[in-house]
Order: C-alpha cells, then structure tokens, then sequence
C-alpha cells in the first residue's frame, strides 16, 4: 500500500512538472520612468530555459544586377536592416523560434558615406520598429548599438545584427 502510495505520489509530481508551462519563462523589465523607446532595459530567462545564441547576420542584396558590393547592391541602412531581419526570420523558422523570442540583440552599424561617416541609427530604428515592440509582437530585447569601422563584407554592407533568444520547450 505505500509503494502504492509512493509511486503515485512520484507519477503525479513527474506529470505536474512535464506538464508545466512548456514556454520559455521570460522576464522583460521595461526602461525606467515609462520611457517608450522600444528596447528592454533587461531580460530574465529561468535556468531551464534553451538559450540559442545566433550568428550575426548581414544583409543579401538589394539589387543583385548592381555591381557587387556598391551602394546600390547593397542599399541604405534601413533598407539593409529589413534585408538583415528577413535573413533572420527565415532563420529563425528552421529554428522553431520568432522575433518575440529574441531576448538579446547586438547591432554592428558602419558609418554611412551619405551621412558623413556617421551611422544610420534612425534608419536602423524603422526597420527594427516594424519587428519589436509592435502590436502583433510586443516583446522588446535589451540591446546595443554600435558604431564599428567596418564589416567583412565591404565599404558598403553598413549592418550585422546578433541575437540571443530563448526557446520555448
């Protein structure tokens, strides 16, 4: 009778942790002061979570036919950040994963020739502003931002996004 007694006390407890909440256990704290600039000041994941760590990822050309590595075959920033973000949902879809899993961002901008050598954040933020902390996806990473002298890609590549993100089980 208390083998019994046991064993369903241990197949219950095992059942009520395998069926616990299969979702990453995520903690977003928000900027202070009800700031509304869309990144997180934090982000908490439980120790049980699957952390995936992503490569950087460069843009794909803009304009394939233009010359390889030129303005035009590359595009803007924005323009180059959009192409970033496609290449990286489409990553992610092989990963069972989205951008509302993303919990840390980094972004490596080169200066823009057109803006005296200075990076393109505004144009970085429109086509980030589309992908976080939107009505359809809320959850906003913590992130960084930073001016680099250059990517492996050439003078003209002017983005490489990296991301963390945690997994639902």
């Amino acid at each position: 009778m208390i083998k019994r007694m046991n064993k369903r006390i241990l197949l219950t407890a095992a059942a009520a942790l395998f069926s616990a909440n299969s979702f990453a256990e995520v903690t977003r704290h928000a900027l202070p002061n009800n700031n509304p600039f869309p990144i997180s000041r934090a982000v908490e994941v439980t120790p049980d979570t699957t952390l995936i760590f992503h490569a950087g990822m460069t843009p794909g050309p803009v304009n394939p036919d233009a010359e390889k590595g030129s303005r035009e075959y590359y595009g803007d920033t924005e323009t180059q950040a959009l192409s970033v973000f496609k290449r990286l949902e489409d990553s992610f879809k092989d990963l069972g994963v989205d951008f509302g899993d993303v919990v840390k961002m980094q972004v490596f901008m080169v200066g823009d020739p057109t803006m005296d050598g200075k990076m393109d954040f505004g144009g970085f933020m429109k086509a980030y502003t589309k992908y976080f902390g939107t009505k359809e996806q809320p959850n906003k990473p913590s992130r960084s931002a930073f001016q680099i002298a250059g990517l492996a890609g050439g003078p003209n590549m002017l983005i490489e996004i990296e991301v963390v993100l945690a997994k639902p089980e």
